[in-house]
């Protein structure tokens, strides 16, 4: 059974980090592309970044640009957001996602393309 798995979330403070993990188990997660996603409050699901099958090409959203990092990590099955410099504007509840249908050289950061989704990990900034 294709399952995913998130973790790493917390509360942590302005200015501090957080890495996230996304564990997939009944599948090789190097074989799709896998999206980071997040929706806050009263907000439409967004897409923060993602990285392509294979060879593992990146793309991030406006608001991830410099400051988040997507990651891959074969052997442990694993992709990993690692966010720095944290604002308040990313408390949300944060999901990764598996694209099992046909996907072109770039990645997507479209909720459209993703099929499989986990269960979410509760990110909060606040002082």
């Amino acid at each position: 059974q294709l399952q995913l798995v998130e973790s790493g979330g917390g509360l942590v403070q302005p200015g501090g980090s957080l890495r996230l993990s996304c564990t997939a188990s009944g599948f090789t997660l190097a074989v799709y592309d896998i999206g980071w996603f997040r929706q806050a409050p009263g907000k439409e699901r967004e897409g923060v970044s993602c990285i392509s099958s294979g060879l593992g090409s990146t793309n991030y959203a406006d608001s991830a640009k410099g400051r988040f990092t997507i990651s891959r990590d074969n052997a442990k099955n694993t992709v990993y957001l690692q966010m720095n410099s944290l604002k308040p504007e990313d408390t949300a509840v944060y999901y990764c996602a598996v694209r099992t249908t046909v996907a072109g050289p770039r990645c997507l950061t479209l909720t459209y393309a993703y099929n499989r989704w986990g269960q979410g990990t509760q990110v909060t900034v606040s002082s």
